[in-house]
């Protein structure tokens, strides 16, 4: 019934509801998850006005709209988010969206379909994890800038000046991301999580990646899933797993006690950053500082 009624309300006010002024003069932009979030400040920097949708450890595969969000994206100029049903719960809402006054934009609609990971579990047949993979990333800004730039082309100079220094320091990314990578001998690159985020990022570093939970968390491991991964953990001489910020922790811990009960040890190696960022103002609270810390992490205790 909830559900049912925070659609009549969207539709409602979209239909009656006037466009409000933009703030300051500025485009009014909001995001789903913290990757975009963060991606969109730094390529639209003081020429924009910026919402995130989700913070820090919060799962978007689970979310769902609040009254308060449904406020934001009626009075917003532009709506940037992942796609590949990655906000599964938000699709009905973007569709009424899409269906009146404007289209949210999803930045995966500019991937070349044929280079992601299928899936025969998932609703969108693909990985919608593509962040991880940071050459997609960089298609992410560049589309970005393009939407910006013809939404606000006052300021489109300065969009593409702020994408220009922001590849930069993607390009030193993947630069110290090898790098680190290297010094983990191949037959150690065994990549054990909550769930499978790190299906792109395994692809790209040469990691086997196996997720408890698959690629959507909205589904449960259950007691086979657990005891399978366990002997798997055991067969492979895995010396570490890793819970995800915004997984419940108990899920790996059940994991690591399965282990135990077989005569064997497996330490958790710490806490990656998967479908969302840390908090703000810490590096992890960036892309670019996220994924770092994520490769020193899982390098360090495989090691």
């Amino acid at each position: 019934m909830k559900k049912f009624i925070l659609i009549l309300l969207i539709t409602t006010i979209i239909i009656s509801c006037k466009k409000e002024v933009k703030e300051n003069g500025k485009l009014n932009v909001v995001t789903t998850t913290t990757m975009i979030t963060d991606l969109v400040k730094n390529i639209g920097g003081e020429h924009i006005n910026v919402q995130g949708l989700m913070g820090s450890g919060v799962d978007p595969h689970l979310y769902k709209a609040s009254e308060g969000d449904v406020s934001k994206l009626l009075n917003a100029d532009i709506i940037f988010y992942n796609g590949l049903h990655l906000e599964g719960k938000l699709v009905e809402v973007f569709e009424k969206m899409g269906s009146a006054t404007k289209t949210p934009i999803a930045l995966t609609d500019g991937l070349d379909k044929t280079t992601l990971i299928g899936s025969d579990y998932f609703a969108s047949n693909y990985d919608p994890h593509v962040w991880f993979n940071i050459s997609y990333f960089k298609k992410f800004a560049n589309k970005v800038t393009k939407v910006l730039s013809e939404k606000d082309p006052n300021n489109a100079s300065n969009y593409i000046e702020n994408e220009k220094q922001y590849l930069l320091k993607l390009n030193n990314l993947q630069t110290r991301i090898n790098s680190i990578i290297e010094t983990l001998p191949a037959e150690k690159r065994i990549l054990v999580t909550a769930h499978d985020a790190f299906n792109y990022f395994g692809k790209n570093y040469g990691f086997e990646v196996v997720g408890l939970q698959g690629l959507s968390t909205a589904t449960e491991a259950g007691v086979q899933d657990v005891q399978k991964l366990a002997a798997f953990i055991i067969d492979k001489k895995v010396k570490a797993i890793f819970v995800e910020s915004s997984v419940p922790k108990r899920t790996i811990e059940a994991l690591q006690a399965a282990v135990k009960s077989k005569g064997h040890e497996v330490i958790i190696g710490g806490t990656l950053y998967s479908d969302a960022l840390g908090n703000a103002g810490t590096v992890e609270g960036t892309y670019i500082g996220m994924f770092e810390y994520n490769v020193n992490t899982i390098v360090n205790a495989l090691k």
